[in-house]
């Protein structure tokens, strides 16, 4: 049984578990969860600048085995909000399990209560991503994404 649920200051343990069985699967990461990460992480939650971020968690067995973040996007180009799906990632011993899926619809679900009807999203290019984006429904690839950095 999955069980999805809200990523809060709480469940920090559960995401650096999660991050650990990452890493110890797959060493594609290419960052170390260390202090560093941890004290940002745990500012995140009392920064004003992150009323935006919309997180969830996803366990099977008690253990936290996907997340997926977002953030919401007001935008006076339209008086819209649109979200931008920042990652999502499961371990990969628990890949095609449907634990991407529950994710998804958890997040889905949340924005349509919010009245947000797109979800934007840059795609990762290994083909593991690539099927699970193609097969998401009410889904169509557009665009290309660009990484600018700010210096």
């Amino acid at each position: 049984m999955i069980i999805v649920k809200p990523y809060t200051e709480k469940e920090l343990p559960d995401v650096l578990d999660f991050e650990r069985r990452l890493r110890e699967e797959e060493d594609v990461w290419g960052w170390d969860i260390n202090e560093a990460y941890v004290s940002s992480v745990k500012a995140s939650f009392s920064d004003r600048r992150f009323d935006n971020a919309v997180s969830f968690l996803a366990y099977k067995d008690g253990a936290a085995a996907g997340r997926i973040d977002a953030v919401l996007l007001p935008s006076h180009f339209d008086g819209s909000v649109k979200a931008y799906l920042d990652w999502i990632c499961v371990v990969k011993s628990c890949r095609h399990q449907g634990i991407a899926q529950a994710l998804l619809a958890e997040l889905k679900r949340y924005l349509k209560e919010k009245g947000i009807t797109t979800l934007i999203a840059l795609t990762a290019s290994n083909d593991e991503a690539q099927r699970f984006y193609r097969s998401i429904p009410d889904s169509e690839m557009k665009d290309t994404g660009i990484w600018i950095d700010i210096k």
